[in-house]
Formats: C-alpha cells, sequence, structure tokens
C-alpha cells in the first residue's frame, strides 16, 4: 500500500525556493521573487498546486512552512505576467486559470501536513489567499494583508474568498475587506483571529518552523485527521459532525501513538509519537 508514496526532501522547486530539514519532516517553501515583493506567475501557480497535490503522497514531510522572502509575503498575481495577459484572454481562457488559481487553494486544504504561513509585510490579493488556505498564520507587527480584487474591478469572490475568510474572521469584517479591499493591520488580524500571534520580524520564520517541528513531531496521523474534520465539517450538521467524529477519533485509538501516549503518561514520561 505504500508504493506510491516517496520522500519529498529533495524535491527540485523550480519556481520558488524549497528547503527541508534534516529529517526531512518540516519543509519550508519560500516565494523568492522580493524585487517585486514575491508575486506570483501562472508558472508559480502552476508548480505550487501539483507540489501540494504531490503532497499528499509524501514519505517523509509532515508540516510545511509557507513564507516570503525580502521582508514581504506576497503581492498577488504579477501585474504584467499575470493581469496584463489576462486582459486579453478569451473567456474559456480565463476560466482556465481561474479554476487552477482556485485548485492551489483546494491542493493546499487537501494536503494532509498541517501548513504554517508566516506573513511579513505585504500579502495581497492571491497572496492573501495563500495565506488563508493555510492552516495556521503568524505574522509580524509590520504584516498588511488585503484582498484587493475589488481594486482591480473584480468581485471580491476569488479563490474561495467569500466562503473562508468569513469563517476565520466573521462575516461582517470579511465582507468590510472584501467590498474594499482596504488592508487589515497586524492587529486587527491578530484581535479577530486572522493571525494566530505575532512575533519581531527577525523571530517570525524560526517561530513558524518551531511551529511545524512541534506539529511534526507530534502525533501526525492525527493531526492529518483533525485538518480534514476542520475541511469537512464545514458542511455538516451536528448529528453528521458528531458521527464523524466519532469515527475519526476510534480510528485514532487503534494507532500506536494512542498506545505511547497512554504507556508514557502511565510511567510519568513525555510520549514520543512516532505518527503511526
Amino acid at each position: 500500500m505504500n508504493e506510491d508514496r516517496r520522500p519529498f526532501k529533495d524535491y527540485a522547486a523550480r519556481h520558488f525556493r524549497w528547503q527541508c530539514s534534516s529529517d526531512g519532516r518540516v519543509a519550508t517553501i519560500t516565494l523568492d521573487r522580493p524585487e517585486k515583493k514575491n508575486p506570483l506567475t501562472f508558472d508559480s501557480y502552476a508548480e505550487l498546486r501539483d507540489l501540494f497535490l504531490g503532497l499528499a503522497r509524501a514519505s517523509d514531510v509532515r508540516a510545511v512552512v509557507l513564507t516570503g522572502a525580502g521582508g514581504n509575503f506576497c503581492s498577488g498575481g504579477d501585474v504584467f505576467e499575470i493581469i496584463e495577459p489576462l486582459t486579453r484572454m478569451p473567456a474559456p481562457e480565463l476560466l482556465r486559470f481561474t479554476r487552477m488559481t482556485g485548485d492551489l487553494v483546494k491542493a493546499m486544504k487537501r494536503a494532509p501536513q498541517p501548513i504554517v504561513a508566516a506573513v511579513d509585510g505585504i500579502c495581497a490579493g492571491a497572496g492573501a489567499m495563500i495565506a488563508l488556505a493555510s492552516d495556521l498564520r503568524l505574522g509580524t507587527p509590520q504584516a498588511r494583508t488585503a484582498f484587493l480584487f475589488t481594486r482591480v474591478g473584480l468581485a471580491g469572490a476569488d479563490m474561495g474568498a467569500c466562503g473562508l475568510l468569513p469563517r476565520v474572521i466573521g462575516q461582517g469584517r470579511a465582507a468590510e475587506l472584501l467590498f474594499n479591499g482596504r488592508a487589515m493591520s497586524a492587529d486587527e488580524g491578530l484581535t479577530w483571529g486572522w493571525f494566530n500571534a505575532l512575533h519581531a520580524r527577525e523571530d517570525l520564520l524560526a517561530r513558524a518552523e518551531s511551529q511545524a517541528r512541534a506539529l511534526a513531531d507530534g502525533p501526525w496521523f492525527a493531526h492529518t485527521v483533525t485538518k480534514t474534520m476542520l475541511n469537512q465539517e464545514w458542511a455538516m450538521g451536528i448529528e453528521e459532525m458528531i458521527e464523524s467524529e466519532a469515527q475519526a477519533q476510534a480510528l485514532c485509538m487503534l494507532t500506536q501513538d494512542f498506545r505511547r501516549a497512554f504507556e508514557a503518561f502511565a510511567a510519568k514520561q513525555a510520549p514520543k509519537f512516532q505518527g503511526d
């Protein structure tokens, strides 16, 4: 049953930086076009989508950090490499593009690994959406997050924004940001639940990687179940939620990590999880 699994530690990224810890458990993706505040291109969209789809079969990576180089997270789609070509595309090509961007969000949500976004400086447009698609978000006091779609004459409904953002910060706050396109400050983001924590710029990446390491070294199979339930239960009624979680938790009780946790507790020791 493991024939399709493979290590991703030595993955050769083409349109961003990819680094893994020595044991391969924690991967860091760095959007690396700092001179333009790390915008996305057609190619980087596609590679990120394919990478997150592939991580479902990773035999090593258990947590992912997503960040940007040079004091900014991501400024969205590159104006001249994406926005300008879009103004000349016919409807079928435009739909293929918008579906591809949405496929990136879906791939991030479906990836079993928890994703920790380390957000500094500008986090705008599609950049804000990949931060939103992450499972945890750490920021700096300098972080500014904006869903800029209306600023370029588009709807705030992009890449799942109208469904995902209200679930994180609330309907009214999401409506304000999606209608106005204004930037959410770091303090607002922390108060509203967008950020899990704020850290000094020089500490941000280390804090994000520490969080990812804690997840990777924890009961990893159970973490994958938690992520699945967090995503699936949006569309469930209370009866379905409770039954789904009963089945999920019973499955986790069959793992060796559950037994290890009991044995460690009985021995008054800290558990050492292995993810099985």
